[in-house]
């Protein structure tokens, strides 16, 4: 009764207010009948705090998510049912889902009376502009009597998660050089070591088939050789994703880690949808495999709360990247970048590896004035013709540049000759000769 008592609405504590006045006035006139109404106007309160306070329905609520993971700017249909377990029916009551900010306002739902055993639904409607992993509940049920005098709140533990995965941009199709540079046993590379006979064989290995055993390179190796055409040639791709809160500027959705972000999304399944094998890493925390559906969902799950780190560094990616040598192709989306950089990222330019970067050039996030642009324009020439010089090829992206268009530059491999002579002009001294 206390927990309904603290439960009063304003208007409970109207009636409340109004019969003290009442028979405060009673006394002071002597009239017996305005002390009538003062108690009546007290009982009215006590009696719906008691009708609430007494009403315990077993309510079940389950909640679902249509569907759990969207990309941004998208809408997610949210489902809540609820059944009644009690004999009783229930009253009127009023559902708010609590839900963080980026998702918008708390939704208020009326749910009608629900009788003995009977169920019903209620759905709105989430969006969000911004990537993240997002806790939707729990629910809390708002009970009120008929005339509004008592409202109690009790609330469903149970919640689920929303993730928000970066917009993925379809992309022309580009052959890229290199794009058979993976790794497998594959036919191509047995015939130039073995020869046209034995070209798909290897060790046999417990559990192979003894139908597979290649009998005559059993014979010249002196132990048993199986076939292993079975196994295809695998093209393979590691994605770099540059994480270092100081190479990137703006704020919100607009900022150049978005960019950067949804372009490695954008890329990982552009390549994915095309048979490569895609490894996805960053300077800090992911090295994520999407070798199947559940790898592209642990791939886009964690691009879907990646940030910046201020405590990352370039060196710190590359180790990474080299911790597992997969062969294939090398694509990085890399923020603003110095000299320095550029030689550490130039260990990764290994024999016969094609390395793609795409570099942000951060600065046109930013009003700069005159000079400043041009000293930003001449680093970012130089930058390029680093990276050129040390067998990368380069994309450059500005602001409001689209991934859709500067991807068929990644598939012109002897075209940054014509990039370096015009990098070469843009990073000449003012006043130097051409």
């Amino acid at each position: 009764m206390r927990e309904a008592l603290s439960g009063l609405t304003t208007r409970g504590r109207a009636f409340f207010a109004a019969a003290a006045a009442a028979a405060l006035a009673s006394l002071v006139l002597g009239e017996r009948d305005l002390l009538r109404v003062a108690v009546l106007l007290a009982t009215l309160p006590l009696l719906a705090a008691a009708y609430v306070g007494r009403s315990r329905y077993k309510l079940s609520c389950t909640r679902t998510l249509e569907p759990h993971r969207v990309p941004v700017g998208a809408s997610s249909r949210v489902v809540l049912r609820l059944a009644n377990m009690s004999r009783l029916p229930t009253g009127t009551l009023l559902l708010e889902d609590r839900l963080p900010y980026a998702l918008g306002s708390r939704p208020r739902l009326v749910l009608e009376r629900l009788g003995a055993g009977q169920a019903s639904s209620v759905a709105y409607t989430v969006r969000a502009d911004t990537r993240g992993r997002y806790e939707v509940g729990p629910l809390a049920i708002r009970m009120t009597d008929p005339f509004g005098l008592c409202e109690l709140t009790r609330s469903f533990p149970s919640t689920d998660h929303l993730v928000v995965i970066p917009q993925v941009v379809p992309l022309p199709h580009v052959r890229l050089a290199g794009e058979f540079a993976g790794s497998g046993d594959s036919r191509a590379r047995s015939v130039s070591v073995h020869g046209e006979d034995d070209a798909a064989t290897r060790e046999y290995r417990h559990g192979d088939d003894l139908r597979r055993v290649h009998w005559r390179s059993t014979a010249r190796v002196g132990e048993l050789m199986v076939r292993r055409e079975e196994q295809p040639w695998e093209s393979r791709a590691t994605i770099l994703l540059d994480t270092r809160s100081g190479a990137h500027r703006g704020e919100g959705p607009t900022a150049s880690f978005e960019w950067a972000v949804s372009a490695a999304a954008s890329i990982a399944m552009n390549l994915r949808d095309v048979g490569y094998r895609i490894r996805l890493v960053d300077d800090a925390t992911i090295d994520v495999d999407a070798n199947d559906a559940a790898g592209e969902a642990m791939l886009m799950d964690r691009l879907a709360e990646v940030r910046t780190n201020n405590r990352t560094a370039i060196a710190g990616l590359v180790d990474r990247a080299r911790r597992r040598a997969d062969g294939g192709l090398l694509i990085a989306v890399l923020g603003q970048l110095n000299e320095a950089e550029v030689q550490i990222l130039a260990a990764l330019r290994g024999s016969g590896t094609t390395c793609i970067a795409f570099v942000i050039d951060t600065s046109t996030w930013l009003n700069l004035p005159a000079e400043a642009r041009t000293e930003a324009d001449r680093q970012r020439a130089a930058t390029a013709l680093g990276m050129l010089h040390t067998g990368w090829r380069v994309v450059g992206a500005e602001h409001g540049a689209k991934l859709a268009a500067l991807w068929p530059h990644a598939g012109r491999g002897s075209a940054g000759f014509a990039w370096r002579a015009a990098l070469a002009e843009t990073a000449l001294p003012t006043g130097g000769s051409r």
